[in-house]
C-alpha cells in the first residue's frame, strides 16, 4: 500500500467534513474492493474516511411501507433478517448468495451499491424493486443511480446512508454464478409490483440494466412460461473467458423464468 491518512469518524456530517478536507479522499465501507486495490497498489489516496463507526449507518426497519435498510448494514444480517424475510424473502435470499461467509459479514448493501460493480447482485435488487438510494444529500431512484461500469450517480462528497425499498407482491432472484468468486455470470431480479413488473438484470452487461421483453411479458401474464427471451442484443453483453454475448443472452431467459418460480 502507498501512505495514506485514516479517519474513523462516528457520524455522517463528520465523515463528510473529513472528506471534503481530503486533497484525494475515499471512503471505505465493508473494503471488499477498496483494500485489494490499495493492498495491489492500484489506488493512492490521500485519506481513507472510514465508515465503520457510524451507528446510525446502520440497522434495518420498516418505514412508511418500505424496507429502508443502512448502508452499513452488512450482507449477512440483511440475509438473516426476520424482517426482510417476511417482507422481501427475495432479498434475504440474494444476500445470502454473496460471496463466502467471510464476505458476507463483512461486505455492506451501501459498499456494493456505491461501486456498482457489473456483477453485483445488489444493484439488480435496486432496480428490480425500484428502491430509492438515500444519502447525505439527498434521494436517488435506483433508475437514475446505476449510470454505467462503476460509474453511479454519486456526486463528490456524497455519501449513500440507506436504502429504500418498497414491498413488492412477489419477488424472486435467480442467478449463474462463477463458482469461484460467486459473482453472477448472469443474475435477474424480477417484481411484481402495483404498477407493473419488473425486472434487472446483473453480470450480462458492463452495467445493471432493466429488460424490458422480460417486464412486458410478466405484466401480461406472471409465469415463467409467458418469458419467450431477452430483450438484450448479444453483441451489446459482455463476453470473456466464463461466457460468451450470446450465452449470457440465453442465460437472462432462463435465470428470469428461475426467478419468477422463486417468487411464486
Amino acid at each position: 500500500m502507498y501512505d495514506f491518512n485514516y479517519h474513523r469518524p462516528g457520524s455522517v456530517g463528520d465523515a463528510a467534513a473529513a472528506l471534503g478536507k481530503a486533497s484525494d479522499g475515499k471512503l471505505m465501507a465493508g473494503g471488499m474492493t477498496l483494500i485489494p486495490t490499495l493492498k495491489q497498489r492500484l489506488a493512492q489516496p490521500s485519506d481513507l474516511v472510514d465508515l465503520g463507526g457510524i451507528a446510525e449507518l446502520k440497522g434495518i426497519k420498516e418505514e412508511g411501507g418500505n424496507l429502508v435498510i443502512g448502508a452499513m448494514t452488512p450482507h449477512a444480517e440483511v440475509a438473516a433478517s426476520s424482517v426482510v424475510k417476511s417482507k422481501i424473502p427475495a432479498l434475504a435470499a440474494l444476500a445470502d448468495g454473496i460471496g463466502d461467509p467471510q464476505v458476507r459479514n463483512r461486505g455492506t448493501i451501501g459498499g456494493s451499491i456505491a461501486n456498482n460493480d457489473p456483477a453485483a447482485d445488489y444493484p439488480a435488487a435496486c432496480l428490480g424493486l425500484g428502491a430509492t438510494i438515500k444519502t447525505n444529500k439527498r434521494s436517488i431512484p435506483a433508475d437514475a443511480f446505476f449510470k454505467g461500469m462503476f460509474e453511479t450517480a454519486l456526486e463528490d462528497g456524497e455519501i449513500i446512508t440507506a436504502v429504500s425499498f418498497p414491498v413488492p407482491a412477489k419477488a424472486g432472484y435467480a442467478k449463474f454464478p462463477n463458482p469461484a468468486s460467486r459473482y453472477a455470470i448472469v443474475g435477474v431480479f424480477v417484481a411484481k409490483t402495483g404498477s407493473g413488473a419488473r425486472a434487472a438484470v446483473t453480470g450480462a452487461a458492463p452495467c445493471v440494466f432493466r429488460d424490458k421483453a422480460i417486464e412486458d411479458a410478466l405484466s401480461g401474464n406472471w409465469s415463467a412460461d409467458s418469458i419467450k427471451g431477452s430483450s438484450a442484443a448479444a453483441g451489446s453483453l459482455n463476453s470473456d473467458i466464463h461466457a460468451s454475448g450470446e450465452y449470457r443472452a440465453h442465460l437472462i431467459g432462463v435465470m428470469a423464468k428461475r426467478a419468477v418460480q422463486a417468487a411464486g
